[in-house]
């Protein structure tokens, strides 16, 4: 191959985007993840929404979503100081190639191999700031949802119900968009094992995998959302 790369390194970035794939269609597409922690929790925000109606008093819904724009402004604020220190490597780069040739495992890249393994792992940070800035953004239309959701002395119950499926929906697709920012989150993080060797990348890449799948099928998260007994 060109630039330096190997027949393992095109093998490795496939194996990346194929776990990328198969991940995102088992998670959002398939039967399966139906019974997926993410999935279980887009019923919650269903129900929370329901139990909203009945609060004359609405600021502890305020205050939850004020919670959930918190931590997701902070998934996007992290993006950003991650991918400028993304782009400082490219500036940096005879220097840290100097850093591995002293490496025993390491693979000694060339200049042009080092400045595309960057620029793939910064595609990947801007993918996920958008899906982070975009969850921010879908979030508060869920909150102006909430505080435009009537109440039984100006609506009847249906059009309470239709008011809380609108502020539901809202907010599990902002919870989607910030999942899959999370997501790639996980994957940047798999994907700096490509700098040390495919083979790493490769191992890195199935961790992620593991861990992703883990934490959303047999996690002891999901044993408490089952009300079942939560190991120490």
């Amino acid at each position: 191959m060109s630039l330096g790369f190997g027949v393992l390194d095109l093998v490795a970035v496939l194996f990346f985007i194929a776990a990328w794939y198969a991940y995102h269609h088992f998670v959002e597409r398939s039967r399966h993840g139906q019974r997926s922690l993410n999935t279980i929790m887009n019923d919650y925000r269903h129900q929370w929404m329901l139990q909203m109606l009945d609060r004359e008093n609405r600021i502890l819904d305020g205050n939850i979503m004020s919670s959930l724009q918190n931590g997701t402004a902070f998934f996007a604020t992290s993006t950003l100081f991650a991918l400028g220190a993304t782009l400082a490597m490219l500036r940096s780069s005879n220097e840290v190639l100097l850093v591995f040739a002293d490496l025993p495992f390491a693979d000694q890249p060339t200049r042009a191999v080092w400045d595309v393994k960057v620029i793939g792992l910064a595609c990947i940070l801007v993918y996920a700031f958008f899906k982070f800035s975009w969850a921010y953004r879908l979030f508060n239309y869920s909150a102006i949802l909430i505080g435009a959701a009537p109440d039984l002395k100006t609506a009847t119950r249906e059009e309470m119900v239709a008011a809380a499926k609108r502020a539901a929906g809202m907010n599990i697709v902002a919870g989607r968009h910030f999942n899959r920012g999370q997501r790639a989150f996980f994957f940047a993080l798999a994907y700096l094992g490509w700098f040390i060797s495919p083979w790493f990348f490769m191992a890195t890449t199935g961790a992620a995998l593991y861990a992703m799948w883990r934490r959303q099928f047999v996690s002891d998260a999901l044993q408490a959302v089952y009300n079942k007994p939560v190991e120490e």
